[in-house]
């Protein structure tokens, strides 16, 4: 287990048996976020995505009083500007009834902490334009808004039919 500095709340890396949990965490995520039909994922993907021969991510749960109350996905990345790796987190959530604890900070701080840990040379992530909580959350750690980017993103279709131009 991870110590904080929250009385009884500790983090830890999820392991296979987390996976369930990890699931349930990702469809409370997007009903928070009014996504849930986005969700596709299921315990078998998230098992070879996060435990199998190609690790594509990793998981910190955090545990109020032994139970499960909060998770964080994240990835490497890479900046070519700054030539090293980073740290993308894909999500954080913190159950509701939990939220004003310093969950979701002590949950940030560590991954600024496995950052430099790992001499990346950045943590960043995205947030929807409309979570003004999150976003005033974000600002006052620090963090800055990325306006000058647009993010772009081929699925479904699109992406089957740019990946068959490719097809010798």
């Amino acid at each position: 287990m991870i110590e904080t500095k929250i009385l009884n709340f500790e983090m830890r890396f999820a392991e296979p048996d987390d996976v369930p949990l990890v699931l349930q965490f990702i469809k409370e995520l997007a009903e928070y976020e009014q996504l849930s039909h986005e969700v596709v994922a299921t315990e078998a993907i998230l098992r070879e995505s996060l435990f199998g021969d190609r690790k594509g991510a990793e998981v910190i749960l955090g545990y109020y009083q032994k139970q499960p109350v909060s998770f964080a996905l994240f990835f490497h990345n890479f900046s070519t500007f700054l030539g090293r790796a980073g740290i993308y987190l894909e999500d954080l959530y913190v159950k509701p009834e939990m939220r004003g604890r310093g969950i979701g900070r002590v949950m940030l701080s560590y991954l600024a902490y496995l950052a430099q840990e790992r001499n990346c040379g950045r943590l960043e992530w995205w947030v929807l334009d409309w979570n003004e909580t999150a976003i005033n959350f974000y600002q006052k750690l620090g963090a800055v808004p990325m306006n000058e980017w647009t993010v772009f993103r081929v699925t479904d279709r699109s992406l089957i039919d740019l990946a068959q131009e490719f097809a010798v």
